[in-house]
């Protein structure tokens, strides 16, 4: 399986989805118009080992829900990205049986690598 949880809107979505080849041959959902299902996030954790890798401090809400001020557990990481589509770091990119979370170089070089896309 080759997924991207992205959110059109994002710039660094859309010129990271350009580099993978436009995402040729990749099932594409943006998280906004089609929110992710809990089940869909568990598979993500599974992979990831953890919500919080998953989760994003950028999002506006994060300061604006004072976020930043509490300590947060797993469970209120996974609760929070059901929540609210923001939390969740982008692009999330799924090849085979392996997730690459973000936009730094090296995740999505990894991922192009994973996918055989020479960037």
């Amino acid at each position: 399986m080759k997924k991207i949880y992205h959110l059109s809107t994002c710039k660094t979505c859309q010129r990271i989805i350009k580099e993978l080849n436009g995402a040729e041959g990749f099932v594409l959902q943006d998280i906004k118009t089609e929110p992710i299902t809990e089940a869909q996030l568990e598979e993500m954790y599974e992979m990831a080992g953890s919500y919080e890798a998953l989760f994003t401090r950028r999002s506006r809400k994060y300061r604006a829900m004072n976020l930043h001020e509490q300590a947060l557990a797993e469970a209120d990481y996974k609760r929070l990205i059901l929540e609210e589509y923001t939390f969740l770091k982008r692009p999330v990119v799924i090849v085979d049986d392996e997730i690459f979370i973000g936009n730094s170089k090296k995740e999505v070089a990894a991922a192009a690598a994973k996918a055989g896309i020479i960037l």
